[in-house]
């Protein structure tokens, strides 16, 4: 049975799904302001593998990813600017260019990540109605209040506020996270801001309250319950989002909505590291993809790095590692690509399904799959990588189209001019050559084939 680390319990539970077959999974997406890195872009992953898994334990997955268009702060204590109406006035275009743009960047990174895409994108400011009805449906269980700039959730009328991130309120203390202000509460957070000059803003909404614009909290009880429910299964993000964005949701969503827990499994990703630090502008190693793309890595081998620590651990990035996990990749591929048997193997099929259900226990799958590769005994191996690799995503059986750098080019012809005049030493010093450059090649009746080491 599949097990997974419930943050809410602190513990591995067995997955039991509302309804028999089917499992509602909702994810933080991103705020569409500026380009992902490879740090947002490892929890996508991992969530990819936890719906791959969930669809090999006969699970019919609905998924949504929400993308936050407007309200999200600069700040987490409800204060600073919008960051799309910031980019917005930095870049010169509206808010809506902006977004559209950003998350068309990020659907493109999905697709080079074999990623598969949600069942639903649901844009924020697409769903003001939802937000609004929230908020009314919260005032009037007398949990709203109103200050100079917003309508505020009052968090001590909560006996369990900050039960997922185990969290007392006396402890939170205010100043360069969490201000205060006209707060009554230091945990209070914005379920509606007002305008400060109504007309200014690209984004803003007419309310009950007053012309503004929805809180980053609210945007995602909102949309999660739109398209999964009042309570569902799975609800996933960064361990950043535990003591203020997941906290500040379960709590307007189970004051709303009525129902506890209101969802019932919490997974969340550890960071990808750079020098010891999350990736970050200040730390470094803020890559995109694109930009490891240019430094001739294949995406997929910034997956297969991925697959090598668990979702739950920090992972160490550097250019070195991802060489690494490159090599072990396209070392995988090779040798897949030479395997030709039929059938199936049951014995590893099941050491792997043990590993994956085991709180999406990555590694291990790997080194079963290594295992069965390297196995010169076990038969049926095409048909159970092939289901393996349905849930690793990592499209082993695909074949790479190469671009095969100018340089390579020259060296390769100046080889087959070596071999044709017989000088079997030039040859030999330039294939060589090649090899420490990364790349192989195979003299087949075809011709030289140029694989990337």
């Amino acid at each position: 049975m599949l097990e997974l680390y419930n943050t809410l319990t602190r513990k591995k539970e067995n997955f039991k799904s509302l309804k028999k077959g089917r499992a509602g999974l909702y994810s933080c997406g991103p705020t569409v302001y500026w380009f992902q890195h490879i740090g947002n872009l490892r929890s996508y992953i991992s969530w990819d593998i936890l719906k791959r898994v969930l669809n090999f334990n006969n699970y019919k997955v609905k998924h949504v990813i929400n993308v936050t268009d407007v309200g999200h702060l600069t700040s987490d204590g409800d204060t600073g600017e919008d960051k799309i109406e910031r980019a917005a006035k930095k870049q010169g275009k509206t808010a809506k260019e902006i977004a559209s743009f950003y998350l068309k960047v990020f659907r493109d990174d999905f697709k080079k990540l074999n990623i598969i895409e949600p069942d639903v994108w649901p844009k924020a400011s697409e769903h003001i109605k939802e937000q609004i009805e929230i908020i009314k449906i919260l005032e009037k269980k007398s949990f709203t209040y109103k200050t100079s700039d917003g309508i505020y959730f009052d968090t001590s009328k909560l006996k369990d506020y900050g039960k997922l991130a185990r969290l007392k309120a006396e402890d939170l203390k205010g100043g360069k996270r969490i201000k205060v202000g006209d707060k009554k509460n230091k945990t209070d957070f914005a379920l509606w801001k007002f305008s400060k000059e109504p007309g200014k803003r690209q984004q803003e909404w007419k309310s009950p309250w007053g012309i503004g614009f929805p809180g980053w909290h609210l945007e995602c009880s909102a949309m999660s319950s739109r398209y999964l429910g009042k309570q569902f299964d799975i609800h996933t993000g960064g361990q950043e989002h535990i003591p203020v964005h997941h906290t500040n949701e379960i709590a307007q969503s189970e004051t709303a909505f009525g129902k506890k827990p209101w969802v019932k499994y919490w997974l969340h990703g550890a960071w990808l590291l750079f020098k010891g630090e999350k990736v970050s502008k200040s730390s470094g190693g803020l890559y995109t993809v694109s930009e490891l793309e240019k430094q001739g890595f294949n995406p997929l081998e910034f997956r297969y790095l991925c697959l090598t620590t668990n979702y739950r651990k920090p992972l160490n990035f550097t250019i070195k590692n991802l060489k690494k996990a490159a090599e072990s990749y396209q070392r995988l591929k090779n040798i897949v690509t030479d395997i030709s048997d039929t059938g199936d193997n049951k014995k590893y099929l099941d050491e792997f399904e043990k590993a994956i259900n085991d709180d999406l226990n990555l590694p291990q799958a790997l080194q079963v799959l290594w295992k069965l590769v390297r196995d010169e005994k076990a038969n049926g191996k095409i048909k159970t990588i092939k289901k393996m690799d349905e849930v690793l995503g990592l499209d082993l059986f695909k074949k790479d189209k190469i671009s095969i750098p100018k340089n390579i080019q020259e060296l390769v012809n100046k080889r087959q001019d070596a071999r044709k005049s017989k000088d079997w030493k030039a040859a030999d010093e330039i294939r060589n050559k090649i090899k420490k450059l990364g790349y192989s090649l195979d003299d087949t009746k075809e011709g030289v084939k140029v694989k990337k080491i």
